[in-house]
């Protein structure tokens, strides 16, 4: 099986119980681009984070009472 233009070939160890997993929702042929579509999440969480992080420096903690406060509005 031949690697997809613009695409890197990795060793990954994980659980056998997760690999199991992944196999019985997408077969053996959808593992690695549902491995690339997790990891490519997680990437997007982290860069979420770190945005977090960055704003919070800046502009200090959330106040809870003022997302509690646009919550009720929002679900209204």
């Amino acid at each position: 099986m031949s690697t997809p233009a613009g695409a890197e070939k990795h060793s990954v160890t994980m659980p056998a119980e997760t690999s199991e997993g992944v196999r019985s929702r997408v077969g053996a042929r959808g593992f690695s681009a549902y491995v690339a579509d997790a990891v490519a999440r997680q990437l997007e969480r982290d860069a979420l984070d770190d945005l977090l992080a960055e704003m919070t420096a800046e502009h200090g903690p959330v106040d809870e009472a003022e997302v509690a406060a646009i919550m009720s509005r929002l679900t209204a």
